[in-house]
Parts: structure tokens; C-alpha cells; sequence
């Protein structure tokens, strides 16, 4: 039986304290804030039951590590660091081979790579965003299907597009689409990387740099976000009737505002994956059973294969290694499952419904 473990922890402070501890929603969140910093990584759930379609089978823990996206941003980096090295050993404690980054432990700092250096020996790391990659432009493909939008017809707009995961996701679309717009602060390594792009064999699109994202986002119909900015970017205002966005990032690229005010818009965060055999996590993130985040599955992929190799670390991916981990992945049998979008699943009934919105709109 092959072990790993996954670290997890709270999004929406209050309401996610609140559920285990009733009090503490007459509580600030600056309170319960204070209170998690005095507490330490935990086991939360015995994850059992993933057995792949070769007969590999893996057993895991969540580790429950108590800071909050903001104390992520805000703590000293070097402290932050330690607290998500705790939660790996608390997983390699328990005979986990492997550590998977969740949320924002996967974001901070050098995502990954100064952590695994205080686990070197002891557990491996990986930040599980080559499988969060590979599943963004997968269900950013399967959503426009789902919304009727030809994608060889279609103009994408790539928010970070400077970043190396935005460049990994503009080459994987220049491939597909009629126009691909690299958005950004840097021009001139947006413009290094059209050049790059342009004179790949398998581009097909007309690509285009702007740093101007109201621009950008005007008429174009797929979004992928995935910027490093620490405000959102993206408002009801900006985006055009039928409009599919796949925000990625953390902090989030996209304001809760759109979803809120633009039933004509589709938001989705990436893919909910279906995990093969009895999965039980034993813990509750709003999703179906047996499906869980691409970057635990990546984890679980991990483990599964025997290898424990810290596949993905640091800011730095490559078109090969996206593809390599989405074969892995059907090898192992993971799939697309459903999407979400602020924590919650997405069903087709949904997204059909914003379709007919976007076509009366339009």
C-alpha cells in the first residue's frame, strides 16, 4: 500500500472554524486568526479506498495546517515556511513518502522548492500545479463545449501570461485557437514569448501582447487566469455575453462581483477530477463523492506510480512535463469529473443555463 499525504487548510476562516467549533461564529476573524497561530498541523482525515486501473493502491492523510490566505500573504515568508514543514512531518510521521501542497501552501514564496529543502530525507514535495495546469486547459475545453463555443474559432486571452505557468498555458492554446493574447505587466517577455510561440510548428493562432487587460478581456471569449497579482483583475465589467473564464490563481484573478452579477458568465476553477476506486477522504470539500482537487490528484498520482518523485516545485514548467503528468493521470485512471467555482461544484445544468442567459444577452 502506497502512502502520501495532502495538506489542506481553511479558506473562509469564520465559516470553516465555526463548523467545528459553533462558538467562534460570534468571533472575529482577526480573532480566530490569532487563535490558529497558536495552534499546530494536524491529521484530519485517513484518506482510503484510491486504487488506480493498473492495481496500485494508496492510503493518505489530510494534514489540517490552521493559517488563513491572508496570514499566507501577510506572516514573514520564513515562518510560513516552517508551519507548512511541520504539516509534511506530521504526513511522513504516519509513513507518507510524498507531501502534496494545497491552496495557498503551494503559492508562498518559491512554491515548494524551501520547503522541500527543510523535508530533504525525510519526505517529498510536490505543489501539484503540473495536474492543475493540465486540468485547466482540459476544463476550460470541456466548459466551452458545453457553452457552444468553437474553440478553432475563438479568441483567448492568457492573464499572466508571463509567468511560466501562463506561458505553458499559451503554448498549449496556441495550438487550438484562432487568436491567443498574452496579457501582462512585461512586454517585452510577453513579446519574447510570442516570438517563442509563433515559431513553434504546432502554433495556429495569431498571437498578440497587451498590457492592458481591459483591452484583452473586451471581446474575447476563454479566459485562463493565472497571475501572480495579489487583487483581483477581472470584473462584471470587463467580459462579453457568453464569456468562459478558468482562473487558476491564487489570490484569485476573477472578483466574486462576476458571479454575483453576470449570470451570463461562466467561472470555473479549474477541473474536479474523478478518483478511481472507493475513494473515501473522509472529509467534506463540497464536491461529489470520489472526486477531489487536480493538485491532491497529482499527490495521489505520485504515490500511486511508486516513484514519490517531487514532481512539480517552484515556478517553473514545461509543455512536456503538463502532458507527461496528464498521461500519468489516464494511466492511473483520473479524470475530468465536474468543475467548481468559490468552493463550490458547477454542474452542466449550470453551465447550460448560462449558455441560454448568454444567448438571450447577446
Amino acid at each position: 500500500m502506497e502512502k502520501f499525504s495532502f495538506v489542506i487548510h481553511p479558506i473562509d476562516v469564520k465559516r470553516d472554524a465555526s463548523r467545528k467549533y459553533p462558538i467562534l461564529k460570534y468571533a472575529s476573524e482577526s480573532v480566530i486568526e490569532k487563535l490558529m497561530l497558536k495552534l499546530s498541523p494536524k491529521v484530519t482525515s485517513h484518506v482510503t479506498g484510491v486504487r488506480s486501473i493498473t492495481g496500485a493502491e494508496a492510503e493518505g492523510w489530510l494534514i489540517q495546517l490552521p493559517l488563513s490566505p491572508r496570514q499566507f500573504v501577510e506572516l514573514p515568508t520564513e515562518f510560513v515556511y516552517e508551519k507548512i514543514a511541520q504539516a509534511g512531518r506530521v504526513g511522513a510521521e504516519r509513513g507518507a513518502k510524498i507531501v502534496g501542497l494545497g491552496a495557498f501552501t503551494s503559492v508562498v514564496g518559491d512554491a515548494g522548492i524551501s520547503v522541500a529543502e527543510k523535508l530533504r530525507g525525510l519526505i517529498n514535495v510536490t505543489s501539484g500545479n503540473s495536474y492543475t495546469t493540465f486540468t485547466a486547459v482540459e476544463g476550460l475545453l470541456r466548459a466551452a463545449e458545453l457553452m457552444d463555443v468553437d474553440i478553432s474559432q475563438s479568441r483567448c486571452a492568457i492573464i499572466g501570461a508571463s509567468g511560466s505557468t501562463g506561458a505553458v498555458c499559451a503554448k498549449m492554446m496556441a495550438e487550438m485557437c484562432a487568436d491567443v493574447v498574452l496579457v501582462g505587466r512585461d512586454l517585452d517577455r510577453l513579446n519574447a514569448l510570442k516570438t517563442d510561440i509563433s515559431a513553434r510548428s504546432s502554433t495556429r493562432s495569431s498571437i498578440s501582447t497587451t498590457d492592458n487587460i481591459n483591452d484583452a478581456l473586451r471581446e474575447t471569449d476563454l479566459i485562463l487566469a493565472v497571475s501572480a497579482s495579489t487583487d483581483a483583475l477581472i470584473y462584471p465589467k470587463d467580459l462579453k455575453a457568453g464569456a468562459i473564464i478558468c482562473d487558476v490563481a491564487r489570490p484569485r484573478d476573477v472578483s466574486k462581483q462576476v458571479i454575483e452579477e453576470r449570470d451570463d458568465v461562466l467561472v470555473i476553477e479549474g477541473g474536479v477530477i474523478s478518483v478511481p476506486g472507493h475513494v473515501n477522504f473522509n472529509f467534506n470539500f463540497g464536491f461529489p463523492d470520489k472526486t477531489a482537487y487536480a493538485c491532491m490528484s497529482e499527490t495521489m498520482l505520485m504515490a500511486l506510480e511508486g516513484t514519490y518523485e517531487p514532481f512539480t516545485l517552484g515556478r517553473e514548467l514545461s509543455v512536456e512535463q503538463v502532458q507527461r503528468i496528464g498521461e500519468i493521470a489516464k494511466k492511473h485512471g483520473f479524470k475530468l469529473a465536474g468543475f467548481r467555482s468559490f468552493e463550490r461544484a458547477v454542474d452542466e445544468a449550470t453551465i447550460r443555463q448560462v449558455r441560454d442567459n448568454a444567448r438571450k444577452k447577446k
